[in-house]
């Protein structure tokens, strides 16, 4: 199967081709927002959305997302990038600029369960998820026919403990070759290994259900209806080597009573992790997303 995919990361979107972004995270101190006002000024460039927090104003670090408009951006990109530097050398910044002109691609990793899968798709195909799908990996084959339906490369993968090593190299290959930016675990049941993990630092986006850690292990609902949970939810996350403990990007909860059976349980559970998986991977595609230490700053 050819690994040229009729979407292209350079393509540009007509209506934002002019916008960009810039992420920053330094030690907090006066003077940093007015410095970063005037350098997008010197090159005519309108800001558009603004947000910012620091952790504390004397000791703390800043953290800031800047939107703007600016003409002719791609033209000039490199130019500003370069230009940069020397402002993130005096306040010890760490600093991305992003552009609307590049989309990110993506790569969804699945097994049996497509509901997460689905909706990223429904997300993707009305226009609420501006990304590039570049592939669909999975360790079944179940999700081909609806992917392929849609011009997406499938491929299926056979995964399992003893032959994890092989896999992941194929795997990463297949990112490489793809030139895929973010990974979106759709409810891929599979233990990713620390080299894997390493290719991808806050690049690979998971989701499970929040019962954690109360529920370890297999038949977490069963479980939960056995305790009478009055609460159930889901989280999204950065994978890291701390199985389900990266840093979170969102999380959301249902009230739930006796009512409910482990059927109904898993129904809204379902649910959940749908809105919030596609929630994560929106905020990341828009770059709201600062990793800190083991936690996020997502600015909505």
């Amino acid at each position: 199967m050819s690994t040229q995919n009729v979407q292209s990361k350079e393509a540009p979107l007509t209506k934002v081709e002019n916008e960009g972004c810039l992420l920053v995270k330094c030690p907090d101190q006066p003077g940093i927002v007015a410095k970063l006002s005037s350098f997008l000024q010197q090159y005519n460039a309108n800001i558009i959305e603004s947000n910012q927090y620091s952790s504390d104003p004397v000791h703390g670090t800043f953290f800031i997302r800047i939107a703007f408009y600016c003409k002719n951006l791609q033209q000039q990109a490199l130019e500003m990038e370069q230009s940069f530097t020397a402002i993130a050398a005096q306040y010890q910044m760490s600093y991305q600029f992003t552009y609307a002109f590049e989309r990110k691609r993506t790569a969804i990793y699945v097994s049996k369960e497509l509901y997460c899968l689905m909706e990223l798709l429904w997300e993707w195909q009305n226009g609420e998820l501006p990304m590039d799908v570049a592939l669909v990996i999975s360790n079944h084959e179940d999700a081909r026919e609806m992917v392929e339906a849609l011009n997406i490369p499938f491929y299926y993968i056979p995964a399992h403990k003893g032959i994890r090593e092989e896999v992941e190299a194929k795997q990463i290959q297949l990112m490489e070759e793809y030139d895929v930016d973010l990974l979106i675990l759709a409810r891929y049941m599979q233990i990713l290994t620390p080299h894997f993990i390493a290719q991808f630092k806050s690049r690979i986006i998971n989701i499970h259900h929040s019962f954690l850690p109360a529920f370890i292990g297999a038949r977490p609902y069963e479980r939960a209806f056995e305790r009478g949970v009055k609460l159930i939810g889901a989280t999204s996350h950065y994978v890291t080597n701390d199985l389900d403990e990266g840093p979170i990007i969102e999380q959301d909860i249902e009230r739930v009573d006796h009512r409910e059976d482990v059927v109904s349980l898993k129904k809204i559970g379902r649910q959940i992790e749908r809105r919030v998986l596609a929630r994560a991977v929106k905020w990341h595609l828009q770059d709201r997303i600062i990793v800190e230490g083991n936690k996020t700053v997502v600015f909505h």
